[in-house]
């Protein structure tokens, strides 16, 4: 029935080509870290003092917490913080509830710590960078980018922007302790009364005849002027004191450390995500297009510069597999005409596009998005879903070659080899299905590849068995050669010369040496058991590296300081500059295929961080004695010297810097994480730091 073969050709593709273009497209999985962390700031505290009272209080008091995996602590300078892991199986805002309750039952936190903050720790998936800088200072830059940032928030394809680099808004009002006594006052009888005159404050409602009139008290203030008229103290006589009469209120910036440079200059980076059903390209496209008419909204001197651009892999990566697709379809009809009849190979080639549309209707279902690892699970079976339609083609024309019809051809090639293809088939996906198994954060990653392999697989059986045999039963008979035009005539004969040479390969060469190897069966047997030894042993021998993830090519490279706690952030500042002349160093060192600068942009950060590899909860905090220097390399098709000759090369201009506890350079590129992690637990602090040295 051709008929009802078509139409289930093109509900296929039609429902594929639709799920398509509604499908979430994003670069990694959405996926939850099934992580909670309890943050606990302690002021001026160092951090043996955080330890004891905060982190040991906190972990003790949660150990016990049905579903917890494992507990990590961190103590560093003024803030505690407790990792816990949630077991698989468990709902991770049960288990907060959970924790919640026993945090706030906690009686015995060390003075002045605030109130802990109790959160599940999100994956944010980020799309791109803006990396914004201006020879300005501080509070207009900050100013600047949060124009940039709101006009963003703005588009309707984008929600969740956010600012790195750059100091929190801060109001801070400095009295000194002699003014204080001048006057009889204490610190915290000022800081009531800033409190209770900056707020909101709901002060119910009065019915009257007219209707309902509800009381508000507005005022929070937000302002340093509007601090400085705050009474602080009232007179017997009438007269007030207000703050700005005995403390200077400053209208700023957080007090710490942290300085942020983009190619030179000072910089602000705001970070654009992608958020719930957002497709990743089109936050992409959206931004950039803002981005074209942003310097006519900004001051002259405003540099906007796209930074960490991850929307990138995730087109490559589409492209890679419509290419690969594409070729795969070439390849296969012409390869297969010729052995096969043209219009054959054409019907057989259909297969990989109708097997793509059926996986790809699937992919909502089991709520699998359009990522990198759902596409290069799409490009694995790419190899696989022909392989069936060949067999049951090239049985159909061997068929059809002996002068049967092409409607009996078709059914009776058909089922005869129906169950090896069944099986086949179901073989592939029994070796995908473990991959569902995988537990925590990973198994929410790898399920991706089963969810798409199995269901294209599947839908490649019911290409092969019903679609196919139902078109190849139409073809008409072949005309004869006198009947062809010249250039079909050429590749008839084409065809029959190199089908009619595997004909004689196969009778001379191939049979026999089959026949051979079924006589002497158990020496046929021994052989192939002897193979799989030396292919066991070349793994087991390591003559065959095992990597969990192939390297690639990086295109942003890294440079990361830490100094001991409690430097002044003057040092730090001097050696990450030393690190940034090593950088310009190698402009000079290394170029282009087109003779340009090796690297095209360099973010420089001191207190922070921001570019750490990888996903690790117990990440460095903001701090004084840590630097990094980020440098976003040329493509690698633009250049002839791999990431690692230029770090290497790095690090030898940069040198030792003296008192550096850590320096570290490194390619951010896929990887799986560190090939070793070591752990030193005792109770011993110092005795810890010299195990470290060996």
């Amino acid at each position: 029935n051709r008929i009802a073969a078509n139409f289930l050709m093109w509900a296929l593709i039609a429902f594929g080509v639709m799920t398509w273009f509604q499908a979430k497209k994003e670069i990694f999985p959405e996926v939850s870290a099934d992580v909670i962390s309890i943050t606990v700031p302690y002021p001026n505290a160092a951090p043996e003092e955080v330890e004891k009272g905060v982190v040991i209080p906190v972990e003790e008091a949660i150990a016990t917490v049905d579903g917890i995996k494992r507990i990590t602590g961190r103590a560093g300078e003024h803030v505690g913080v407790v990792y816990a892991e949630v077991r698989t199986g468990y709902d991770v805002q049960d288990v907060l509830g959970r924790m919640k309750s026993r945090v706030d039952a906690i009686r015995n936190f060390a003075e002045q710590t605030e109130k802990p903050i109790i959160e599940e720790i999100p994956i944010r998936l980020q799309t791109m960078s803006v990396a914004i800088s201006a020879d300005t200072d501080e509070k207009n830059l900050r100013a600047i980018a949060e124009q940039v940032r709101d006009g963003l928030q703005a588009l309707p394809n984008v929600t969740q922007v956010d600012m790195a680099g750059v100091k929190k808004h801060e109001i801070s009002i400095e009295v000194s302790e002699d003014t204080l006594r001048q006057h009889g006052l204490t610190l915290d009888q000022v800081a009531q009364a800033v409190r209770v005159s900056s707020l909101d404050l709901p002060g119910g409602s009065i019915k009257t005849s007219s209707g309902e009139i509800l009381i508000r008290t507005q005022a929070r203030k937000y302002t340093a002027p509007e601090f400085e008229e705050i009474v602080v103290l009232t007179r017997p006589d009438g007269t007030r004191l207000l703050v700005k009469e005995i403390a200077k209120v400053v209208d700023g910036f957080e007090d710490v450390d942290l300085f942020t440079r983009f190619d030179g200059h000072p910089a602000v980076v705001v970070n654009i995500f992608r958020s719930g059903d957002e497709d990743t390209l089109e936050v992409a496209e959206a931004v950039k297009a803002w981005l074209k008419d942003a310097p006519q909204r900004l001051p002259h001197g405003v540099k906007l510069e796209v930074w960490n651009d991850l929307s990138l892999l995730l087109k490559g990566r589409i492209d890679l597999l419509l290419n690969n697709a594409v070729q795969g379809f070439v390849l296969v009809y012409l390869v297969l005409s010729l052995f096969l009849r043209p219009a054959l190979a054409f019907h057989v080639g259909l297969g990989i596009p109708i097997a793509f549309a059926g996986g790809l209707i699937f992919l909502p279902m089991v709520d699998v998005s359009v990522n990198l690892i759902s596409l290069f699970a799409f490009i694995v079976v790419l190899g696989i879903v022909t392989d069936d339609a060949i067999v049951v083609g090239e049985n159909i024309h061997a068929r059809m070659e002996r002068g049967e019809p092409a409607k009996l051809a078709a059914p009776r090639g058909t089922y005869e080899v129906m169950v090896v293809a069944i099986f086949g088939v179901f073989t592939v996906i029994v070796a995908f299905m473990p991959m569902l198994g995988v537990e925590g954060v990973g198994g929410k990653i790898w399920r991706n590849i089963p969810w798409v392999v199995i269901p294209t697989l599947l839908v490649s059986l019911i290409e092969t068995n019903l679609i196919l045999p139902a078109h190849l039963a139409h073809l008409k008979p072949e005309k004869p050669l006198a009947e062809m035009f010249f250039i079909v005539r050429f590749v008839v004969r084409v065809q029959r010369a190199v089908s009619g040479a595997t004909g004689r390969f196969i009778g001379r060469v191939y049979r026999p040496f089959l026949e051979f190897a079924l006589r002497w069966r158990y020496a046929t047997l021994a052989a192939f058991i002897a193979a799989l030894g030396i292919v066991i042993g070349l793994v087991v021998g390591n003559w065959i590296p095992f990597k969990f993830f192939p390297r690639v090519e990086a295109e942003i490279i890294s440079a990361k300081i830490t100094l001991p706690p409690g430097v002044p952030v003057q040092t730090t500042q001097e050696a990450v500059a030393r690190m940034e002349a090593a950088a310009h160093k190698l402009k000079g060192e290394f170029k282009g295929l087109k003779g340009e600068p090796i690297f095209k942009h360099m973010l420089s950060t001191v207190g922070s961080q921001p570019f750490k590899v990888g996903f690790n909860p117990v990440g460095t905090a903001d701090a004084s004695n840590i630097g990094e220097i980020t440098l976003e390399l040329l493509a690698a098709s633009e250049r002839d010297v791999v990431a690692d000759d230029i770090i290497a090369k790095w690090r030898e201009l940069t040198g030792p810097i003296p008192g550096a506890v850590e320096l570290g350079f490194l390619a951010n590129t896929s990887n799986s994480g560190n090939a070793i992690d070591i752990l030193l637990r005792g109770s011993d602090l110092t005795r810890l730091r010299k195990a470290t040295e060996f």
